[in-house]
């Protein structure tokens, strides 16, 4: 029996989640570097992007602001990002870096958001982790992908202006990314007086921003007993949008991961009712939840992430 025989009896079976975000999208130079023989001529005579004009801009102003207001010392013993703070991010737009401007927003490149989240986490983590989350595994990516036409019109301008600090709800008790392990359950159902609804109960955790969102994003399976929307009775995993203001929604207590003060806490829901169109993609995104999180979580993990990482290397070098 050979080496790879027994390592495949012995490790775990590779989960539909990570097949999925296996096969979502393309390679780039990354392939030539796994290919064990990497083409270094092709990779160089790549054309490799440049920032624009109006993002040094925005880096060379904004930011550099933002870094010189936060002092790490201090906001270590309050915990808190500084109101003022606050306000200075709203009014710069830095949570709709990724938003197009007919939103509100500045639509800079992936380049641009990785040498901002870079240099917002030379400075201070928490400031990165706030700025970060918004602009990567949150719902504005998902309602520019998916989202209708209603929705982005309602709710990318007040994501841009920070009117809505967004969160985004995967992680449960039992299940981390792997969306296969989702407990969190919606039901559809046909309300008093007509419309259909969802009925939503979950119990999320170690979901960045939920202490001071105001607006949920939240994958759950999605069930429909009566076949109201003509996909059978297992919908599927579906993103909802949850304003923190429904009846039935909880946030407010706080994890402290790391020591690291940034907002990350739990958020539970009870026998939260919502409107069918609060579905991302309304009722033609029930079911394709799955999707639309391996777009998410490929997107932070692959420029957000690292580029944080990147920054944060720094603050330690520099400490």
């Amino acid at each position: 029996m050979s080496l790879l025989e027994r390592a495949r009896k012995l490790l775990p079976r590779m989960s539909d989640t990570e097949r999925e975000a296996l096969e979502a999208g393309t390679v780039w130079l990354d392939g030539e570097l796994f290919s064990g023989r990497p083409d270094f001529r092709r990779m160089l005579r790549e054309p490799w992007p440049e920032l624009t004009e109006r993002e040094r801009a925005f880096l060379d102003g904004p930011v550099e602001e933002a870094c010189r207001m936060v002092d790490p010392w201090e906001l270590s013993k309050r915990r808190e990002l500084p109101p003022e703070v606050w306000a200075f991010l709203k009014r710069e737009r830095f949570f709709g870096l990724t938003i197009p401007q007919e939103h509100g927003g500045h639509a800079f490149s992936a380049l641009a958001c990785s040498t901002i989240f870079a240099k917002l986490a030379s400075r201070s983590l928490p400031l990165s982790a706030v700025v970060l989350i918004p602009n990567s595994v949150g719902p504005a990516e998902l309602l520019l992908a998916y989202g209708t036409d209603e929705q982005r019109r309602h709710y990318l301008p007040r994501l841009a202006r920070g009117e809505e600090i967004p969160c985004f709800a995967l992680t449960e008790p039992e299940a981390g990314s792997d969306a296969a392990s989702l407990t969190s359950q919606g039901v559809v159902f046909r309300g008093s007086d007509g419309r259909i609804l969802l009925r939503l109960d979950w119990q999320k955790r170690y979901i960045t921003l939920a202490p001071v969102a105001t607006l949920l994003g939240l994958a759950v399976r999605l069930r429909d007993p009566e076949n109201l929307l003509g996909k059978e009775e297992d919908v599927g995993i579906t993103c909802v949008l949850v304003p923190a203001s429904t009846p039935g929604v909880e946030i407010g207590r706080r994890h402290d991961p790391l020591g690291i003060p940034f907002p990350n806490g739990p958020t539970e829901g009870r026998n939260v009712v919502v409107p069918l169109d609060a579905v991302i993609g309304g009722a033609a995104g029930a079911g394709r939840g799955w999707t639309m999180l391996m777009e998410a979580l490929s997107a932070g993990r692959s420029i957000s992430l690292p580029a944080q990482s990147v920054g944060g290397a720094k603050l330690v070098a520099r400490v």
